[in-house]
């Protein structure tokens, strides 16, 4: 264990130039610098070792050069470390909220110590019983984003027929479990027989689809929603929002999570069914988990003793060390994980 004060060697994860198309593992570098471990003079920051590294959809549009009005992220800069969600150890702190030893998860960077210079954003972790990699995932900003955006958008009732795209995911796995919990009929749709038979057998989904192997997907959504579909989660965007429009019931509810099939066109995909959500009286709303970190205190009190009785399952794609990272990021945008992918960077 290094000793305060002493320079260590850190491995970074460097995004070398903004990405067009599709994130290759070579827009990404590993390259190994130094770091001193001392609080610099005047900062009241943290000093952490990163333990977990939370590989996110949203990260692939920090890679690219925004010039949107209000984002609600920044652009990564080239030649710098990118950042993300994790999981830490404090090794020193000037903050009054945080003192050494202490876990912790939120942004940091994607490097093995990190020097937090503002962290209010962050939280500390209490219940020690559960695995530190869950913060990435179950307990930390995925988990927030399915309560929030299925209970508090989609306002489920029992009985109520619902969809959720990318369902296999870090988010779309624990939408289908809350769903199946309230009462509803869930359907999910994946990217392969390993993530449909993993809907269907260990996450408890009624039905599950590969819709890769669908030719007509307004076709395959009448099939599984004879009756039409109340509440969908959106993950995908494109060409299956343009379905689901066509089968949503009267008074239905889209969360709008993400649209990760557009994450990587130059040119967005149009949307042509938008007026169903006129005729049907459809709500459809966009969220962003920032807003809705003051029900985490709430989310884990529901959530904790669900994984504690084995009602709710999480199942993560665990890539082991800092260089795997690269490949474990982009894999995401061609499917390559099943579950929650994180990426190791240390024991404890």
């Amino acid at each position: 264990m290094a000793s305060e004060g002493e320079v260590v060697s850190n491995k970074q994860v460097i995004l070398k130039e903004y990405v067009s198309g599709l994130p290759k593992e070579s827009d990404l570098q590993v390259t190994t610098g130094s770091i001193k471990l001392k609080i610099p003079e005047g900062c009241n920051g943290i000093l952490v070792k990163n333990l977990y590294l939370s590989c996110d959809p949203y990260i692939r549009t920090r890679m690219k050069n925004l010039q949107l009005k209000g984002a609600y992220v920044d652009s990564f800069q080239p030649g710098s470390p990118i950042s993300g969600y994790g999981v830490a150890k404090v090794l020193e702190s000037e903050h009054p909220n945080f003192k050494k030893g202490d876990l912790i998860w939120g942004i940091t960077d994607w490097e093995e110590y990190s020097l937090i210079t503002e962290p209010e954003t962050l939280f500390k972790i209490q219940d020690k019983d559960m695995p530190l990699s869950y913060y990435t995932g179950i307990l930390g900003m995925p988990g927030v984003t399915a309560y929030a955006g299925f209970f508090e958008i989609c306002s489920p009732k029992k009985g109520e027929y619902v969809f959720v795209s990318a369902a296999s995911g870090a988010v779309g796995q624990l939408v289908g479990q809350f769903a199946k919990l309230s009462g509803c009929y869930v359907v999910g749709s994946a990217g392969s027989k390993e993530k449909v038979d993993l809907l269907k057998n260990k996450f408890g989904f009624d039905e599950a689809f590969n819709y890769k192997e669908e030719q007509d997907l307004n076709a395959a959504l009448q099939r599984y929603f004879p009756e039409g579909i109340d509440i969908y989660f959106e993950n995908v965007g494109g060409k299956m929002l343009d379905a689901v429009l066509l089968n949503m019931r009267i008074r239905g509810r889209i969360a709008v999570c993400g649209m990760i099939s557009q994450y990587n066109l130059d040119q967005p995909e149009g949307v042509y069914y938008l007026a169903n959500i006129i005729l049907k009286r459809i709500r459809m709303e966009g969220f962003l988990v920032f807003d809705y970190y003051h029900l985490y205190p709430k989310y884990l009190e529901m959530v904790l003793p669900k994984i504690r009785e084995g009602k709710i399952v999480y199942v993560e794609d665990k890539a082991e060390g800092l260089e795997s990272g690269p490949a474990a990021l982009t894999g995401l945008f061609v499917g390559r994980n099943v579950g929650k992918q994180v990426v190791v960077v240390a024991d404890e």
